[in-house]
């Protein structure tokens, strides 16, 4: 019969050859349980609860909003290249957005992370596009007023989740 090692006096001990990485920093957890799958009924309830909103509302609450921002800056400016400048700046946002979700959730679409980023990729090089070509397709361009259009016109996105989120706490 082996005997084991004499440790040497002062000499750290080894830890068991059980000791993995559940000895180390890390508090030992319960493992958690199983998941259960929902029932229809459950599913349904769960939907119901928190109904998600359609990225076409999304892009139709942009363009309604670049449109009262046009409006209201050509308005104030009383100069119809600054109008033109700020409804140019709203199709920027909407119009490669448009495209982007017609190409992720359009009829034959394939839903897939690699769908999602190539669209992504198409609106952003459509974007660009679009902003380098402004000089040239709008007269008398108010970078100003295109620009304040653009950054209001995307900032629906982040109130659209706020809203969502808010919704969903009062429930």
């Amino acid at each position: 019969m082996p005997s084991s090692p004499a440790v040497a006096p002062g000499a750290p001990a080894k830890a068991p050859a059980t000791a993995g990485w559940q000895d180390s920093f890390w508090p030992q957890q319960e493992p958690d349980p199983p998941v259960q799958p929902l029932t229809r009924e459950e599913a349904q309830a769960l939907i119901a609860k928190s109904p998600s909103l359609s990225p076409w509302r999304v892009i139709a609450l942009q363009a309604l909003i670049g449109v009262v921002v046009a409006v209201i800056w050509g308005g104030l400016s009383r100069n119809l290249p600054s109008l033109i400048s700020a409804l140019y700046g709203a199709a920027v946002v909407v119009v490669p957005g448009a495209l982007m979700v017609r190409g992720v959730f359009g009829r034959g679409a394939r839903r897939s992370l690699g769908g999602l980023l190539f669209w992504e990729v198409v609106k952003l090089a459509l974007v660009v596009a679009l902003l380098a070509l402004a000089p040239k397709w709008v007269p008398s361009l108010d970078w100003v007023a295109l620009l304040v259009t653009l950054v209001l016109c995307l900032k629906v996105n982040g109130l659209v989740l706020l809203w969502q989120g808010s919704k969903k706490s009062r429930v």
